[in-house]
């Protein structure tokens, strides 16, 4: 496990980005106009310039946004005596904060018991997420907002050294955006801990995923602007344990996922899963699935295409798979399945691993009642090249160091 980044040297850029007229707004937590004295910094604050959150904790009742461009967030940290925005009395159902604007870095506070997702992000273009926590405190529950770190339509993402527990989507969620980092990272107790849907270019690395429903999601769904998923590196992660009974409101997506699940690729194509840690999920590490469910778009390309699976740990898995038929499946084969689940359509590349299940079905319209399960080898086919490694501007990179 590396846990660590590129550095880039940041000195010149922060010359050229930063106006030289750039103020920090100071604002206060514990006062009883607490909100509108923070949404007035939001309003207020110039490029350059930094919002600046004294320790404390904030009772807010609505939520806030930003707007303006090349502004830092910044709080005294995201831990007990730092800079708590406390949502539980919030009116409505909408974000704890969002954010509209490029070049935003918000870093060093925690965001609790939102209405609605905890800290979204919609068209912001370099968008970094830097050591924050986003929780439910009340631990999982249908009741909570559905996303805890929602960045959505961007290019150039960066979510780093944040933390999130309670979400009843998914922890880390990253859609329809391209040139995405989520590194370094824990996601625990929530439905899906990171997920990376109709998007491309990403990189996954060094996170914990341990406690939710499913670890790692990649997934291309229909009837979104942004679709054809692809070019997505899930690697030097540890996804374990993901026992959490899946908690989601019924008809979302990831109501589906089943509880004990490491890596769900879903529909995706040129996906990489390596040298990571697997142990304790009880329905398999890997799963390779294609999109089963009825839809009406007819660019839409439901298999899972080129996906890698290689060079992976892997511990105890698939001895309580929560599949329909699982049970019966894991005990036709002494008690467990393998790690690694395939529904049998697309294609597949697994090397150097333990073991492989395919389920045979050949495409998305065979229904899973005609399953014919067994131990499959796959790895007999031609990788394709690997992966490039996702280079963000040296901007970003300048803002966490």
């Amino acid at each position: 496990m590396r846990f660590h980044h590129l550095v880039a040297p940041f000195c010149a850029v922060l010359a050229v980005t930063t106006p030289v007229s750039a103020k920090t707004i100071s604002v206060a937590a514990g006062t009883a106009d607490a909100n509108e004295k923070l949404q007035e910094a939001l309003i207020l604050a110039e490029p350059g310039d930094t919002v600046q959150l004294d320790a404390g904790v904030w009772k807010l009742t609505d939520g806030l946004s930003l707007d303006v461009a090349n502004v830092t967030v910044r709080g005294a940290g995201a831990g007990e005596g730092g800079s708590i925005l406390d949502f539980t009395g919030q009116q409505g159902a909408g974000e704890g904060l969002l954010v509209t604007s490029d070049d935003v870095l918000l870093a060093d506070f925690a965001v609790l018991n939102t209405k609605g997702d905890g800290i979204k992000s919609k068209g912001a273009d370099r968008i970094v997420y830097h050591k924050l926590r986003v929780e439910w405190t009340a631990g999982p529950k249908e009741t909570n907002g559905a996303y805890g770190i929602y960045p959505v339509e961007s290019s150039d993402v960066l979510v780093d050294s944040v933390y999130v527990r309670g979400a009843s989507d998914a922890g880390i969620y990253v859609g329809q955006s391209k040139n995405i980092v989520v590194r370094d990272s824990i996601t625990t107790e929530n439905v899906a801990g990171i997920e990376i849907e109709n998007s491309h270019d990403a990189d996954v690395h060094d996170n914990i995923a341990t406690k939710n429903t499913g670890g790692i999601l990649v997934f291309d769904l229909p009837s979104l602007p942004m679709q054809g998923g692809h070019n997505v590196r899930v690697f030097d992660n540890i996804v374990n344990d993901n026992s959490t009974p899946n908690f989601a409101p019924k008809g979302n997506i990831v109501a589906s996922v089943p509880t004990g699940t490491g890596v769900l690729i879903m529909a995706n194509r040129n996906v990489e899963i390596f040298d990571n840690v697997f142990a304790d999920n009880g329905t398999a590490n890997v799963m390779i699935v294609g999109y089963r469910y009825e839809h009406k778009d007819p660019k839409y390309q439901p298999l899972p295409k080129a996906i890698v699976v290689r060079g992976n740990q892997h511990g105890k898995a698939g001895y309580a798979p929560a599949f329909p038929g699982g049970d019966a499946i894991a005990a036709a084969m002494g008690g467990s399945i393998p790690p690694v689940l395939w529904d049998g359509s697309g294609d597949a590349v697994v090397l150097d691993e333990v073991g492989v299940l395919s389920l045979n079905l050949p495409d998305v319209a065979t229904p899973q009642s005609e399953a014919k399960p067994a131990p499959a080898d796959l790895s007999t086919g031609t990788p394709p090249a690997a992966l490039p490694t996702i280079k963000l501007p040296d901007s970003m990179e300048a803002k966490v160091r």
